[in-house]
């Protein structure tokens, strides 16, 4: 059985969409299971998941925790999780049919694996999230390599490589580097990861994702080890940077502006 861990904090509004395109996943043959992790929330995220999950074509259950935080609910969710392979699935990731097959596929062997699907950045109404998208899909690391930002999944040998998840920022990221880039796989079928609307929900994000990388090398220098970021060539980011200088403009700005002002470090997706 694959389960699918989904943490949702005030999602009330992306779970449905979500969920949507989970009920309309082929089923792999190991089977599927989904649970969802309400945490924290002052919205009605809980009741709609209860709702939605009594429709979906795989069994499905819903916790209410009224602490909020992404560890605890991804810690809660495997908790309750019987399927052997995981999928850790973001509220707001939308996923094309064949991707629970093709995960199920590719982890289905005795040595430890990870994976993750292609990558879509979809487009936003905000004219700024629009151009840092443009350059920001261009970026090898996110273009050519196995991210895992909004999904990531594991066999049953690669989650015993940590325990709980720690109270840190960056899941993704201390999750991705527990695994060689040998062992994590990308597979073909899409998925749709928003980015945030609007410069200040984008520093934001910027930076809660660079206290994350700080803190991942500060408790868990060990893990950059299997850090293979793919380098931007000077030739191809010049004839990126030709092609749309604004948008480079802005994913600069953002960048710089991230580490010029760390800011507070409270969650908060920003919609």
């Amino acid at each position: 059985m694959i389960s699918i861990i989904i943490p949702a904090h005030n999602e009330a509004i992306t779970l449905p969409r979500c969920l949507s395109s989970i009920a309309a996943a082929t089923a792999p043959d190991c089977g599927v299971e989904v649970v969802v992790v309400a945490n924290g929330c002052s919205d009605d995220t809980a009741d709609i998941a209860r709702g939605l999950t009594n429709t979906l074509p795989f069994a499905a259950h819903v916790i209410d925790l009224t602490e909020g935080g992404k560890p605890n609910a991804l810690n809660a969710g495997d908790a309750a999780a019987a399927g052997p392979l995981r999928i850790y699935l973001d509220a707001d990731v939308q996923i094309a049919p064949e991707l629970l097959v093709q995960i199920a596929e590719v982890l289905d062997t005795d040595s430890a694996a990870y994976a993750s699907g292609t990558l879509l950045i979809p487009d936003s109404p905000s004219r700024i999230t629009r151009a840092f998208a443009q350059f920001y899909r261009t970026v090898p690391f996110i273009r050519d390599g196995v991210p895992g930002c909004g999904l990531f999944a594991v066999n049953a040998a690669g989650r015993a490589r940590w325990g709980d998840f720690p109270q840190i920022i960056a899941d993704d990221t201390f999750v991705r580097l527990q695994f060689t880039s040998t062992e994590r796989h990308k597979v073909t079928a899409t998925y749709d990861w928003p980015l945030v609307d609007g410069l200040r929900n984008l520093l934001k994000v910027r930076r809660r994702q660079d206290a994350g990388v700080r803190e991942i090398e500060a408790l868990y220098p060990h893990l950059l080890a299997n850090d293979d970021k793919l380098p931007y060539g000077r030739a191809a980011l010049a004839r990126t940077v030709l092609r749309m200088p604004f948008s480079f403009a802005v994913y600069a700005g953002v960048r710089l502006l991230g580490r010029l002002n760390r800011g507070e470090q409270t969650w908060s997706r920003g919609r």
